[in-house]
């Protein structure tokens, strides 16, 4: 359809090429609110008719509203909404490419959709650009929504799109943006004052894993505090699961482990009483490596925690949440002696991860190394090791950074290269924004490499 065609005169050319085929005059189309002349007026282009007169002329001639403005009929527009039907079902099954295609085909057509439903495909969009890690993408979309006059702050939108902010801020590495969006949206709602409800409580629960990622674990801490009480108070259990989540990774943070092991059982429970399948399957990685870690580390639950979780993330999963998995699966094999086993579920990690310069695939990277060197292939494990050090030096610094960087340097001193261990240690806590000593000309002190 022309472009001009869905302006006023199109608009006029349509209801005329419809009273004619229906074997009216202008007349018929009258009535105590519509003049003749008015509605002559509208035929040749000369006047736009109002939202209630359309109606009333797209009834007597018989067709629809949408079709006298856009020379769409109905079942165009219902095709288009279908789309973004489509592209959210899409996203819940994890099927992020398709709902990408699906909500960008919508949007095409963009002019033939009702405000709320090209803002639902628009915002569908930014979280479909989330899960495929375009993040930049993600967040110019996310920032243009935010901002729109139209979205009022508060709602439940509005907290949607504020903590896909966060995360997008969080996961590209740029942590003060995170934490600002997250901190200016809590303000926001604390000056309007209203009830507290499940996305406000999503939302303090991403402001303290933007606390933890930043290093400030004393803020994420209080704020974790604060927010179990009132999503005990308020929330579903969706919500309270998240806070418990979250809270848990706070306490690993801090080497509170017991106390992350209570608190992710907790979120395990209440996620467990959901339909989230999704969730349920990463809050199972969690645990289990949180077990891993624990001085006596049951292995077999462990096993089967990362197994099951595995099999929901296949189905309802992104690929760079399916290589997390592979990557615990990695580091119980190596726990389990299973070095070959272990090199396995590394490589398939990177394979869906697809080479790119992320935490996910440095670490990965480490767990190969560890896998390599013990299995009896220390060359191979000391190019694997360089080759984490290449990727980590694209990355930008923050405790994500630094605890790679960390597990870097150990695993030079087990294979006993001292020098880039030392390296190493250095580049992990420039990473947390530890600096050495400085002379009087400025110069930092710090472990010298060969």
């Amino acid at each position: 359809m022309d472009q001009t065609q869905s302006g006023t005169s199109g608009i006029g050319q349509r209801l005329r090429e419809l009273r004619l085929k229906r074997g009216l005059n202008q007349q018929d189309l009258a009535s105590e609110d519509i003049s003749v002349s008015y509605v002559s007026l509208i035929e040749t282009g000369k006047r736009a008719p109002s939202e209630t007169v359309l109606r009333s002329l797209a009834e007597r001639v018989g067709c629809s509203v949408e079709y006298l403005r856009t020379g769409h009929d109905d079942a165009t527009v219902k095709e288009l909404e279908l789309k973004v039907a489509f592209g959210d079902m899409a996203m819940r099954n994890g099927s992020n490419g398709e709902a990408l295609q699906s909500y960008s085909e919508a949007l095409a057509s963009a002019p033939l959709l009702s405000e709320t439903m090209v803002f639902r495909a628009r915002l569908g969009q930014a979280l479909a650009f989330e899960k495929l890690g375009r993040l930049e993408a993600a967040i110019q979309l996310l920032t243009t929504l935010y901002e729109d006059p139209n979205t009022v702050a508060g709602s439940a939108q509005w907290a949607q799109i504020a903590v896909a902010l966060c995360r997008c801020y969080r996961e590209s590495g740029d942590q003060i943006m995170s934490v600002e969006v997250g901190e200016r949206a809590m303000r926001k709602l604390d000056s309007l004052g209203l009830d507290i409800t499940d996305d406000h409580i999503q939302l303090g629960a991403t402001l303290i894993g933007c606390y933890s990622e930043r290093g400030d674990l004393g803020q994420a801490n209080l704020v974790a505090a604060r927010l179990m009480v009132v999503a005990e108070q308020t929330g579903s259990r969706v919500a309270r699961g998240s806070v418990y989540w979250n809270a848990a990774m706070v306490a690993k943070s801090r080497g509170r482990l017991d106390e992350a092991l209570t608190l992710t059982e907790r979120a395990l429970m209440l996620m467990a009483e959901t339909d989230n399948v999704r969730h349920q399957a990463l809050l199972k990685g969690v645990y289990a490596r949180l077990i891993m870690d624990s001085d006596s580390p049951d292995l077999e639950r462990a096993q089967t925690l990362l197994d099951e979780s595995q099999l929901a993330l296949l189905e309802a999963g992104t690929a760079a949440e399916q290589a997390w998995n592979e990557t615990g699966l990695a580091q119980l094999a190596v726990h389990q002696r299973r070095y070959d086993e272990a090199a396995g579920h590394a490589n398939r990690a990177l394979g869906l991860l697809r080479a790119e310069p992320r935490w996910e695939s440095a670490k990965a990277r480490v767990i190969l190394a560890e896998a390599q060197y013990l299995g009896g292939h220390p060359d191979n494990a000391v190019a694997t090791l360089r080759a984490v050090e290449r990727q980590l030096a694209q990355l930008s610094n923050n405790r994500s950074s630094g605890e790679v960087w960390r597990q870097v340097g150990d695993l030079w001193q087990q294979f006993g290269h001292t020098a880039e261990a030392l390296a190493a240690y250095r580049r992990a806590l420039t990473s947390v924004g530890l600096r050495g000593l400085s002379t009087a000309t400025g110069a930092v002190i710090s472990p010298g490499v060969n």
